[in-house]
């Protein structure tokens, strides 16, 4: 260091000396610059405060208290609580994932009208299962009462271990002529009760009585799981309600 250079550090405060001190280091010495980085371990995204203040089922009437809450409650808000998405990859071990549908696969039927495991396509042959979805949540054991639209194949991995319970969906459908549901439901109790035509009664009533015991046998004979067509319409008119 030449006498002008020493001279003018002299003539500099602490402060300023310092400053120009480490400057000078952290661009002289090799490999020195790493110091300038910001230390980026302890930074967060949005998901990853979502993934730590996640609950599956959140309480209507509780408030959330921190911010990072408020944004997990936010983005449950957005999800879908009809049907679960789940992941059957560990099956065999009686391991199954199961989270809410997302707006983009109530959109396309993922889950409802395609099979709800994640990575299966299947759509057709779904049955509904109706499970207890027991899981750890903040270190606090949850049970949740969950419904999920499985294909064949995916049925069988669910039940692998333990046999689930189907929830079967009957329609009856609209009988032709004047005989109405309700007055086969009255003939069906009639004839479950033991009532039967006296002497005395019209023998019309009795015909009258057989045909619509008939057409109620009819009916339970037309009853039959909803074709993927009817399960739309019928899916869309809730949703325009």
């Amino acid at each position: 260091m030449d006498c002008s250079s020493y001279n003018h550090l002299l003539r500099l405060t602490p402060y300023e000396l310092h400053k120009k001190l480490i400057n000078h280091y952290v661009l002289t010495k090799k490999g020195a610059t790493a110091l300038l980085n910001r230390d980026s371990s302890r930074d967060k995204r949005d998901i990853d405060v979502i993934r730590e203040n996640h609950r599956f089922l959140w309480n209507d009437g509780s408030e959330p208290d921190t911010w990072e809450e408020r944004l997990a409650r936010k983005y449950y808000d957005k999800l879908f609580k009809e049907y679960c998405i789940c992941d059957l990859i560990y099956y065999k071990e009686n391991k199954v994932a199961m989270r809410w549908q997302t707006e983009q696969e109530l959109i396309t039927g993922k889950g409802q009208f395609v099979c709800g495991e994640k990575r299966c396509r299947n759509a057709d042959n779904l049955k509904t299962w109706e499970v207890n979805f027991g899981y750890i949540e903040h270190g606090e054991k949850k049970n949740a009462l969950v419904k999920l639209r499985l294909c064949s194949d995916c049925s069988v991995k669910l039940n692998y271990k333990h046999k689930r319970k189907e929830i079967k969906r009957k329609r009856l459908k609209k009988l032709d002529g004047k005989h109405s549901i309700k007055s086969g439901s009255k003939i069906r109790n009639e004839v479950n009760n033991g009532t039967s035509c006296t002497e005395g009664e019209d023998k019309g009533e009795s015909e009258d009585l057989e045909a619509e015991n008939n057409v109620w046998k009819e009916t339970n004979a037309n009853l039959d799981e909803p074709s993927r067509d009817e399960e739309f319409e019928e899916y869309l008119e809730h949703l325009l309600l």
